[in-house]
């Protein structure tokens, strides 16, 4: 069974940053494809930034260039660095992965956009 705890979440002006962690427990952290996801109010969940165990990135279009997404199997975390923040990506923020086969995320970190 993998845990997996976001941080990081707060509020932030209009083109401010955030990065923001999420620890996983497991021994093979290392392995899992880690991704990064938010659900903003009243909307459906959508990917944000996934990398793979090799480091592999891949960002959603309205993301790139604006986040960057990296890992440290050292550590157990996954992070996600978020610039030029927009108020329309308000939003609960997961991070989950899958482990043979069955999916796991934590309870998200919330983070608010607004002036």
């Amino acid at each position: 069974q993998v845990h997996l705890a976001e941080s990081g979440g707060g509020l932030v002006q209009p083109g401010g940053s955030l990065r923001l962690s999420c620890f996983a427990s497991g021994s093979i952290f290392s392995t899992y494809t880690m991704a990064w996801d938010r659900q903003a109010p009243g909307k459906e969940r959508q990917l944000v930034a996934d990398i793979t165990s090799v480091g592999s990135t891949h960002y959603a279009g309205a993301v790139k260039d604006r986040c960057t997404i990296s890992r440290d199997n050292a550590e157990n975390t996954v992070y996600l660095q978020m610039n030029s923040l927009k108020p329309e990506e308000t939003a609960v923020y997961y991070c989950d992965t899958a482990v043979y086969g069955v999916g796991y995320w934590g309870r998200g970190t919330l983070v608010s956009i607004s002036s």
